[in-house]
Parts: C-alpha cells; sequence; structure tokens
C-alpha cells in the first residue's frame, strides 16, 4: 500500500487508509454479456457496437447469499460416471389444465425446470401465467409480481372470472425478502413477473442491468434445481424483437416460449424456441377476449377464412408446426407496378424465398412477374417458414396474376425446386389426413410421396404432380 501523508502542524504523519476501498467497475455488453475492464466501442464477442455499459461490482457477501442450499456438509462431490452405469429415468411433469401450454413445453411442466417466456409488452404475458396459477388449484402457488400490485392483480383475477385459495400473491423486487416468502408459503409453482425487475444484494446494480439479470436467474436456478419446484420468468424484449438481457439468461433457462400476436388482432401464438425437454418446432394458438385467454383446439379453422364466394389470389396449403398439421391461408396480390420500380412485400412468409420462387415462375411456368407488384400475405397473423407452402405460394401467385379463382375445395401440400419440380414433403398422411377432416375434396401433391401411400384410403382425391406447369394446365385448364 502506497502511504499518504498529512501534515498536523509542523509534524508529518502517515494517514492510515486501511478502512478505505476503491470502488471496482466493469464494463459489461448487454447484448452478450461479456465483460472489459475498459470501454470497448464493438464487442470482441458478439461484434455489436456501442453495447458496453458500465456497472459496479462487489465481491460475494456470504451475509447477503439470499439462497443458501444445502451446506457443505450435506453437499455431494460429484463425481464422474460410465455413461451406461447411469440410470436412465422418465422426466417427472405436471399436466396443466391448459392443453396448449402442455403441447408448446412438450407434455406438461418438468419438475424443477426453469421456464422463460417473452412477447411485445400488452401481447398477454402476465395474464397467461395468471390463468396458469388460478386454474391450478391442486397446487400452491406463488405469483411474484415486480411491475404491478397485489391490488392490480386481484383486478385482472376478477376481470378474468377465476380465484383460487392456493394462489398467493407476492410484490417485491428484492431477491433476499422473495426467498424468505418462498421458505414460508413452500410453493409448489413459482411464477415471476418479470426477471427485468429483480435486484439482489450481491450486486450493486440497477435493476435490470446486465449483471443483476444473470445473478438473480442464477439464484432462481439454484433454488429451482435443488427444490425441485418449477419456475416460470417473464421477460422482456427489445425494440428488435429478442429477449431484453444478456443472451447468456437464455443459454441458462431450460425452456424459452415466445409469445406472438399483433396486438390488433384477437389470436396469440405460443412459440416455442428452446426445449431440453421437448420440441422446438411446437406452437400453441390463443384467442384474446375480454374473459382471458380461450385455447384454440382447431386452429385450421380460423387460419382459413369464411368468404361467400371465390377469390382469385387466395390458396389452401398444408403445412407441419411440430406434431401438428394446419391448414393455412395463403393470399396475393399481382398488379402492374405504377412507379416502374415493382415491389415485393410479404408477411409472414420469407421475402427472400418470394424473390424465388418469382423467378421460377418467370423461368418455368412463362409469366411475365418483372413489371408486376406482388404483395403476400399468411392470413391469421402467422408466421410459416416450412418449404411445404412453396406450391401453395406459386398457385396463389398464378391465380391473382390471370385473375382466375381456386376453388375453395383444393389444397396444396409441396416444395419447389429451382428447376420447376415438385419435391416432396414429410409426413404427407398427416397432411392429407387433416385436408380430409376439413372438408377438402382435393390435394395436389408431389409424386414422388405417393410412393408407398395407399391413396384409395382417403376419401380426398389425391393428385400427384412431377412439374410445376403441369400443376397449372390441371388446375387453371
Amino acid at each position: 500500500m502506497v502511504p499518504v501523508f498529512c501534515f498536523k502542524g509542523d509534524e508529518k504523519c502517515i494517514l492510515d487508509t486501511s478502512f478505505m476501498s476503491k470502488t471496482k467497475t466493469l464494463f459489461y455488453c448487454q447484448n452478450c454479456g461479456a465483460n472489459s475492464a475498459k470501454w470497448i466501442g464493438k464487442c470482441p464477442s458478439c461484434s455489436e457496437w456501442n453495447t458496453y455499459v458500465e456497472e459496479v461490482v462487489q465481491k460475494e457477501d456470504k451475509s447477503k447469499a439470499t439462497w443458501r442450499g444445502a451446506s457443505q456438509k450435506e453437499k455431494i462431490i460429484a463425481r464422474p460416471q460410465a455413461l451406461n452405469q447411469i440410470e436412465s429415468s422418465i422426466e417427472k411433469r405436471i399436466s396443466t389444465r391448459d392443453q396448449e401450454l402442455n403441447r408448446v413445453l412438450g407434455g406438461g411442466i418438468v419438475y424443477g425446470s426453469l421456464v422463460l417466456i417473452g412477447g411485445e409488452p400488452g401481447i398477454g404475458k402476465s395474464t397467461l401465467m395468471l390463468q396458469m396459477a388460478l386454474a391450478e388449484s391442486n397446487l400452491r402457488v406463488l405469483y411474484v409480481s415486480g411491475e404491478e400490485s397485489q391490488h392490480q392483480i386481484k383486478m385482472r383475477a376478477e376481470r378474468l372470472g377465476m380465484l383460487s385459495d392456493n394462489c398467493f400473491i407476492l410484490a417485491e423486487t428484492n431477491t433476499q425478502n422473495i426467498f424468505a416468502q418462498i421458505q414460508e408459503v413452500q410453493p409448489q409453482l413459482l411464477i415471476v413477473d418479470s426477471i427485468q425487475t429483480l435486484h439482489t444484494n450481491r450486486i450493486e446494480s440497477a435493476a435490470g442491468s446486465v449483471s443483476q439479470v444473470r445473478e438473480s436467474t442464477a439464484e432462481l436456478m439454484k433454488f429451482a434445481k435443488e427444490t425441485n419446484t418449477p419456475i416460470f420468468l417473464v421477460g422482456h424484449i427489445t425494440k428488435d424483437g429478442g429477449l431484453a438481457g444478456p443472451k447468456v439468461l437464455e443459454h441458462m433457462v431450460d425452456t424459452v416460449l415466445q409469445f406472438e400476436g399483433d396486438r390488433h388482432l384477437s389470436y396469440r401464438i405460443l412459440r416455442t424456441t428452446k426445449n431440453r425437454f421437448g420440441s422446438t418446432s411446437e406452437l400453441g394458438i390463443y384467442e384474446m377476449s375480454g374473459a382471458g385467454l380461450r385455447e384454440v383446439s382447431n386452429p385450421s379453422e380460423i387460419l382459413i377464412s369464411q368468404k361467400e364466394e371465390d377469390l382469385s389470389g387466395v390458396a389452401i396449403g398444408a403445412t407441419i408446426e411440430g406434431n401438428r398439421p394446419l391448414l393455412i391461408e395463403v393470399q396475393s396480390l399481382v398488379s402492374t407496378a405504377a412507379y416502374g420500380t415493382p415491389q415485393r412485400s410479404t408477411t409472414g412468409f420469407d421475402a427472400k424465398r418470394l424473390n424465388m420462387l418469382l423467378a421460377v415462375l418467370e423461368k418455368r411456368g412463362g409469366l411475365r412477374l418483372g413489371a408486376q407488384d406482388v404483395f403476400l400475405n399468411i392470413a391469421g397473423g402467422i408466421k410459416i417458414e416450412e418449404p411445404a407452402l412453396d406450391l401453395t405460394v406459386c398457385a396463389s401467385i398464378v391465380s391473382s396474376f390471370h385473375d382466375v379463382a381456386i376453388s375453395d375445395k383444393v389444397c396444396f401440400a409441396a416444395e419447389v425446386g429451382l428447376g420447376g419440380e415438385i419435391r416432396g414433403v414429410n409426413r404427407i398422411e398427416n397432411r392429407i389426413s387433416e385436408a380430409e377432416k376439413l372438408g377438402f375434396q382435393e390435394i395436389y401433391v408431389s409424386k414422388y410421396n405417393v410412393k408407398g401411400l395407399d391413396i384409395k384410403a382417403h376419401k380426398i382425391l389425391v393428385k400427384p404432380f412431377g412439374k410445376l406447369i403441369e400443376v397449372f394446365e390441371d388446375l387453371l385448364g
């Protein structure tokens, strides 16, 4: 330690600075959570610019630890074990009354799992979590809210028309106080709304910062794994649509759910982006009403609009989301470009894939689309990335270009190659069965899909083709 001198009269003495401690700060990347001793313009980990912010760092204080867990004597030292000697077991799950949520989670809530649900403000995340908490009357649920008071949550519960004696509400943001109430209530399910509002005494930075979010999530994860209690975390999103906070937050949790939808429309989509206990391609569909969120058991009926007459530019395609077959309505509008440069606009479909299909239609189908505006829309506000909708998109564009309506009893399920060939898709029998169940009479598929398929077993007429031009000749005559 460098001595510091002071003068008292004519005498020189040494000032004791042992009680003075310098505040230590680090710079954290708001995008990926990387840290640096000094400010950096471009993050070397995620290559993002101007994402480093300064935060106060304090060494861990054992007296401020919020969840101590098992003592050192009770902890068992982990030892390596041969893979063949490890006993396999099936995850025990809690089957909720919300079947859509069960499907998205892979069959129910896994004990000790940490689930993160994100979405835009006002989309219905808090309503979904409160509705689930009130519906599980056989579980002791603790709902921790850092954004609303207990009276506000009670008003929402009354609006939903649901009350429960096993649902406890706590308006708190300090993790130390939260764990003190957890030890008293002993909940079987914990819901935190939201993780960005929590702060722990271990870190001296503001709530919502990278270090606070990471440390609060680590404490909750430790509690979930040691007590086998499932936890739901509600998370904010950024203006780019990603989950707010460090990227490491998504790596720490077991499941990441995305709650999507247009606030101006009534339908909401719950999509899985990460799931350690199930498929990542499942989705659940809800309808928002004044009485809360209603499960939509047959989404194909709402994704196909009811119209009195046949309109050009409308085609129905059979797609698969996870284990669920869906029938999607594709709408397109082709018109002459009024300003010289043609527009290509899509909603719910990949714009680059649309440009590729337009090039195939012009090269292989003989359509002159170079001077045409093309607008494409997936009805119902849903986003589809599966290539099985290629033939549906092509049929919709051709129908609008020639102004000839396609029958509402016809649907499509095939991929289109760059050579104009019709390529097969997976699980074709599920797509055919879904179309048959909803009353469709014809379905256009690839001829490579019908090998080994018993076409006569279905009442719907299955039409196999190998070339794109053959489909248009049969469809439009």
